[in-house]
């Protein structure tokens, strides 16, 4: 697996805390729920995922001896706690919707029940999972809404954050219908395709473009893409058709030319016109440099000659939203219901489900409601660990894919349009105002001097 599993991969208060709760014996069940209380202006909806990692990271957590010894010589740790944690493990529930399905504000993507101790200090690593795979898989889904019948590579790692980034990028793009990824590890771990061929290196080690071209057909005939603006695209384009007789010959075929560079606004139609003048109009036409769904509308939108795109920084970092406000928050500990009042930041209380109506195929109003409550539609949260352990066999990542295919072509026209659309109906059932009245109640008169 590409993810750090220690469980000191968290913020110092989440063991602060676990000492606190194990001085006062605090440990009955607890219940959290992580969700996103808004979504930015640039977003209509989220793809939930990294479901998959967050259930790799839950079942395998454990503290390792050498960790121990080393929060042993950290101040405030005393050795009874030390103790305490060698025992740590997760034994609890876990409930989520599956991954890959279309979420909105205010609904859960994860609910945890376990021991206080067991839930809180799962917080920081669920949070840092779940967020940044459901970012940039709801990124890369504008990018195919935007250009439903293009080849999409992700091309983003190596400007990714880090590698682990890099690795789940591949894997959110993939899983909102990228067609692959140029990330090689991404390959060989998930299966997922892998694409690439030179970078503009490649041709300035050669004595000339024609040279760096015949080489590179010589090491990888049955990969032929050519990079043609290494030096000017148009005359790139035409040594590309001055070579095509000579591999053709040798029965090899030039599959794609790639541009990477330039207004590919104005240069895909000439180069288009060369490539088909010359006799190569089956030669496809893929660019990249810094494109997202933006300039996928825009060219499309131009009718542009272009067949695929390498999609990557701005995807992979999510550049025009770099974060999204999930959080996860303690809504029941003790039997009791619990809320966050904080101004702008109020949570509410108790275990929910989620239920979605469809009209003729398409999500019509989801409804939140409490835990053993009914409503019309489909529930969307399903218990998906028990004592620690999956309940079921690990989804394919083209399963995972197919479902997301399917909600984004179930999303209704508005949130699918990469404009600010109207809010998506998400209802909160009379239950949950009633229960935080009820909670508010309680906690004013506990706080009343």
């Amino acid at each position: 697996m590409p993810c750090e599993n220690s469980l000191l991969l968290t913020d110092l208060y989440e063991l602060t805390m676990l000492h606190g709760y194990q001085q006062e014996g605090m440990n009955e069940t607890a219940v959290f729920e992580f969700f996103f209380r808004e979504l930015p202006r640039e977003r209509n909806f989220l793809l939930a995922a990294g479901l998959e990692h967050a259930l790799d990271f839950v079942e395998q957590a454990h503290f390792t001896e050498e960790e121990l010894e080393w929060l042993a010589q950290q101040p405030n740790f005393p050795r009874d706690f030390i103790d305490f944690l060698a025992d740590w493990r997760f034994r609890g529930e876990l409930y989520a919707p599956p991954e890959g399905t279309v979420l909105f504000p205010q609904e859960p993507l994860l609910r945890v029940v376990a021991p206080l101790v067991e839930a809180q200090l799962l917080e920081s690593r669920l949070i840092n999972l779940l967020h940044y795979e459901t970012l940039i898989a709801s990124k890369a889904a504008r990018c195919r809404l935007a250009a439903p019948n293009k080849q999409l590579v992700d091309f983003g790692m190596r400007r990714a954050h880090g590698a682990e980034a890099a690795l789940l990028a591949a894997r959110s793009t993939y899983i909102a219908g990228f067609d692959g990824t140029a990330t090689v590890l991404a390959g060989q771990r998930w299966g997922i395709p892998v694409y690439g061929t030179m970078a503009h290196s490649y041709i300035q080690a050669h004595d000339s473009e024609a040279e760096a071209f015949a080489a590179f057909a010589r090491a990888q005939p049955n990969n032929l893409v050519l990079l043609i603006d290494t030096y000017d695209t148009l005359s790139g384009a035409r040594r590309v058709v001055e070579l095509a007789p000579s591999l053709a010959e040798k029965g090899l075929r030039i599959k794609a030319v790639r541009l990477d560079s330039g207004d590919l606004a104005a240069l895909a139609p000439q180069v288009r016109q060369i490539l088909d003048e010359g006799g190569l109009k089956e030669t496809r036409i893929f660019t990249s440099g810094g494109l997202d769904e933006r300039d996928l509308v825009e060219l499309i939108g131009a009718d542009v000659p272009i067949d695929g795109y390498g999609v990557g920084t701005r995807v992979d970092t999510s550049s025009d939203r770099a974060y999204l406000d999930g959080v996860y928050k303690l809504t029941e500990y003790a039997g009791r219901p619990r809320r966050k009042r904080s101004e702008g930041k109020e949570s509410w209380p108790g275990r929910k489900q989620v239920y979605r109506r469809y009209e003729n195929g398409r999500m019509a109003g989801d409804r939140v409601v409490l835990e053993g409550e009914t409503a019309d539609g489909k529930p969307l949260l399903e218990c998906v660990m028990r004592g620690g352990r999956r309940l079921k066999a690990r989804e394919s990542l083209a399963e995972i894919r197919d479902r997301a295919a399917a909600e984004l072509a179930a999303l209704p026209r508005a949130q699918r349009d990469l404009a600010p659309a109207p809010p998506y109906p998400v209802e909160l059932a009379p239950s949950l105002h009633a229960l935080a009245e009820e909670v508010d109640r309680g906690t004013a008169a506990e706080t009343r001097p």
